[in-house]
């Protein structure tokens, strides 16, 4: 990719590369530099760089950022450890692949904003945009992007995003009045919930529709129901196994993913409870696994593949210079009754 030459000036309007060098006593090149990724800088001149293009809000037009010879899209997990991530992976290497774009993947190791030595690899990459899976950017990263005319896309937010920040997710308040509404027609009264980590946004909004529909039925929720875990198959089975040696166990569990549902699977059958006659499980995402495992898993559907594939979409629209409208997608999720849910046991 060619360098930016230190006459041009910015999307906006604002001053030139070489006005801002002058104002604050640096070389062109040097903003050149760090406007374009390299680490020869010095930590204190780069730091005084990136003040400047914040404060005078620098950006590229979209003619000088250029297009790599081999256009990426850098896709950002909070933590790649699961067959959910396999299908948001395959969602966008389909979106990405149709239109020519190469795929970076990263793992945060379980954090929730990228280490500065991301940004620097991404800095110097120049993708043409970034998703961020259950995963968020520091307002000075957004600036640092911004500033580059890298664009970004948060997937299944961990929280609520900024308002103008582009983002794509399901309705998960929907999915989980709809898998304890189905419990509950079944006839279940004692109905547990495994949900996922209780800082993560769509664990505490599937929680929100599991109360809701205990709400619109007139059930009480069941007492010291609500369990909050990661979203493994360790976290189902540890959760399930406690939940199940109660003397008032459950007869219904609703699990916040198919891998915890799987867990939960495995602590029924170690404890001699059959599914569904003695115990209905629910699941969520409608994993591919969820329709092979025995019995088949009742789940709650999460559009993986269509979330991953909007995310690409929205990314190439705005390396465009078109404006995502609506900035936040929420898909519809829907229930897939298996073997797994049946009716509730009759009390001896």
């Amino acid at each position: 990719m060619p360098p930016e030459g230190p006459r041009r000036r910015g999307a906006k309007g604002g001053p030139t590369i070489t006005e801002i060098a002058a104002k604050i006593g640096v070389s062109a090149p040097s903003v050149s530099k760090v406007l374009n990724g390299r680490s020869d800088v010095a930590p204190a001149t780069r730091l005084k760089i990136e003040k400047a293009l914040q404060e005078h809000n620098y950006q590229r037009h979209a003619s000088q950022t250029g297009t790599p010879s081999a256009p990426l899209v850098d896709l950002v997990f909070h933590e790649l450890d699961s067959a959910w991530s396999i299908e948001i992976i395959r969602g966008v290497e389909n979106a990405a692949g149709r239109h020519g774009l190469g795929v970076v993947l990263s793992d945060l190791g379980g954090q929730h904003s990228p280490q500065p030595r991301w940004m620097e690899e991404v800095l110097a990459r120049r993708p043409l945009g970034v998703i961020l899976v259950l995963s968020a950017l520091t307002p000075e990263q957004r600036r640092q992007l911004d500033t580059r005319g890298i664009r970004y896309v948060v997937l299944d937010t961990d929280g609520e995003p900024p308002s103008d920040v582009p983002a794509v997710g399901s309705n998960n308040w929907y999915g989980g009045l709809s898998a304890t509404r189905h419990l509950l027609s079944l006839g279940h009264r004692r109905i547990a919930i495994i949900s996922g980590p209780e800082d993560v946004l769509c664990s505490r909004a599937r929680v929100g529709g599991y109360r809701a529909a205990h709400a619109e039925a007139g059930v009480p929720v069941f007492a010291d129901a609500i369990r909050w875990s990661d979203f493994s198959v360790a976290g189902g089975f540890e959760h399930g196994s406690a939940l199940l040696t109660r003397a008032d166990r459950p007869t219904a569990i609703f699990a916040g993913s198919d891998m915890q549902a799987l867990g939960v699977l495995r602590a029924a059958r170690e404890l001699n409870i059959e599914v569904p006659g003695d115990l209905s499980v629910v699941g969520y995402d409608n994993l591919p696994l969820a329709a092979w495992v025995a019995p088949s898993l009742t789940t709650i559907h999460q559009p993986l593949n269509e979330m991953a594939e909007t995310a690409v979409k929205m990314v190439l629209d705005m390396a465009r210079g078109t404006d995502p409208r609506p900035r936040s997608v929420e898909l519809a999720t829907e229930l897939v009754v298996r073997e797994s849910s049946g009716p509730a046991p009759q009390e001896s």
